[in-house]
């Protein structure tokens, strides 16, 4: 193994399994019990099957070309990137890996194997997120044969656009855009994805909420705040492992990146907290745990785009402007739009990724990052040293603006558009398949159940002749 001695790739990896199981509390925290019942199951589910999709094909359409833009020697069986465009428009416009199917075969190394350790937690989180959300929804036929769609094609093809030497991360080197897309920690590929798949899946699965006849409570209840809490607090400890366990990027960082990657995700977290917690204190008098966790959850998000190229500061501040749209984003899908989100999946996964890719674009300050993507390996913009760089850099560094910004904007336009898109392309077929065999097997499928409004307290009435009866003085009792 490459880089860093092996147990430290088995050890990030192992922490950050925590990450999809922190996910799944979250999500569950705010469903009744017998939703979240089967939410669970459902993100068991999910986790297997999108776990053993990326065995057998995903891995081979992520990283399967890789070796064509990184030049270590462990990767030099994984060249086989196929491209809808001729050669001599240049390298790196590829979409999809066609080697190391089912992880065998002669270009499986140790670095092979390190790349799917670290991948394997973020392929779990990309499928358990939609997933948990259609749950009780959907037919679960429905959803387990997305989840297994999502693991073996859908991130795995998002990935190799970034990391796999797919056209994102060669925006840099073909169209002189920056770094090309940067995405450090898998906040596009993985949860701007996930909220892509979800927004679709919902449309479709899940009938729209009756406009409210009545004021809506200003927040819905937790039913499990502690599980929140939980999942919360191991969503934050695990996305420290998550960040380091990918041996190709931890060859493109310095000692500071490294270091510095680690306080931001955690100031990235805690600054997600301030905006639900202030929020909800000021709206009902007292702070909500499930609103909180989700912002500490979106918080981290963000961070896993700019983790180790912004300065801390800045990082505190990307995580409180990413807390502060989950209120929004939960007024808006829930109460605008009545999608009915009740695991939060669009709100703590959709902007909150797309607040820190764009201001990675701007706050990037190219202390860290040397020849990320394969560009600018010995220098960038004259500066020898110089890495990821946006608009507001350190001192004797060279501002990249508005390269750097453009290639985060069509990143997240591209990325955002392929979940969705994906979404709609499976559901509704399959939405339109499994209805006919419902109904041509005589079995009519049920109605998704939603909350039902609260209406008026029925008033009782008494019965029998009452029209009729006397009327009796309060003071006109029965003699003895």
């Amino acid at each position: 193994m490459a880089f860093a001695p092996v147990y430290w790739y088995l050890l990030t990896a192992a922490l950050a399994m925590l990450v999809p199981a922190g996910f799944l509390l979250v999500g569950v925290a705010g469903l009744e019990p017998s939703r979240a019942w089967d939410a669970a199951l459902g993100g068991m589910a999910a986790l297997g099957l999108a776990s053993f999709g990326y065995w057998a094909v995903g891995f081979a359409l992520q990283f399967g070309g890789v070796g064509l833009v990184y030049p270590q020697a462990e990767l030099r069986e994984l060249v086989w990137e196929w491209s809808p465009f001729a050669a001599d428009w240049g390298i790196g416009w590829g979409v999809a890996g066609l080697s190391g199917w089912f992880l065998s075969g002669a270009g499986v190394t140790p670095l092979a194997y390190g790349l799917f350790l670290a991948h394997v937690p973020w392929t779990m989180t990309a499928a358990l997120l939609p997933m948990v959300a259609l749950r009780g929804r959907a037919p679960a036929t429905a959803t387990l044969i997305l989840a297994l769609a999502i693991g073996a094609v859908i991130y795995p093809l998002g990935e190799n656009w970034v990391r796999g030497g797919g056209w994102l991360g060669a925006l840099g080197n073909n169209l002189n855009l920056g770094h090309g897309f940067v995405d450090f920690g898998g906040a596009a590929t993985v949860h701007l994805v996930a909220a892509g798949f979800a927004l679709a899946a919902l449309v479709v699965w899940v009938p729209r909420r009756p406009r409210r006849t009545q004021p809506s409570p200003l927040l819905a209840p937790a039913q499990l705040p502690l599980l929140a809490v939980v999942g919360s607090l191991m969503i934050l400890g695990g996305s420290i492992g998550w960040l380091w366990s990918n041996p190709l990027q931890m060859s493109s960082l310095n000692a500071i990146g490294l270091m510095r990657g680690s306080v931001n995700i955690v100031l990235c977290g805690g600054g997600g907290i301030l905006a639900p917690l202030i929020y909800t204190w000021f709206v009902t008098g007292r702070s909500e745990p499930l609103l909180s966790a989700r912002g500490l959850a979106a918080g981290v998000v963000a961070g896993l785009a700019a983790a180790p190229f912004v300065q801390p500061g800045v990082a505190f501040l990307i995580g409180v402007a990413a807390g502060a749209t989950v209120p929004f984003v939960t007024y808006l899908v829930d109460d605008l739009l009545r999608l009915d989100d009740a695991t939060g999946a669009l709100a703590v996964s959709g902007l909150p990724a797309v607040v820190g890719l764009l201001l990675l674009g701007l706050f990037a300050d190219g202390v860290t990052g040397q020849g990320w993507q394969m560009t600018g390996v010995d220098a960038y913009l004259g500066v020898a040293g110089q890495g990821v760089s946006g608009l507001f850099t350190a001192r004797g560094f060279q501002m990249d603006f508005p390269g750097q910004l453009q290639a985060q904007v069509i990143g997240i336009l591209a990325l955002a558009l392929w979940g969705f898109l994906a979404g709609m392309l499976l559901c509704v077929p399959l939405g339109l398949l499994l209805h006919g065999l419902l109904r041509s097997s005589g079995i009519v499928p049920p109605s998704p159940r939603l909350p039902v409004e609260p209406g008026p307290a029925p008033v009782s009435q008494p019965t029998g002749d009452w029209m009729n009866m006397p009327l009796r003085a309060p003071d006109d009792r029965p003699r003895g």
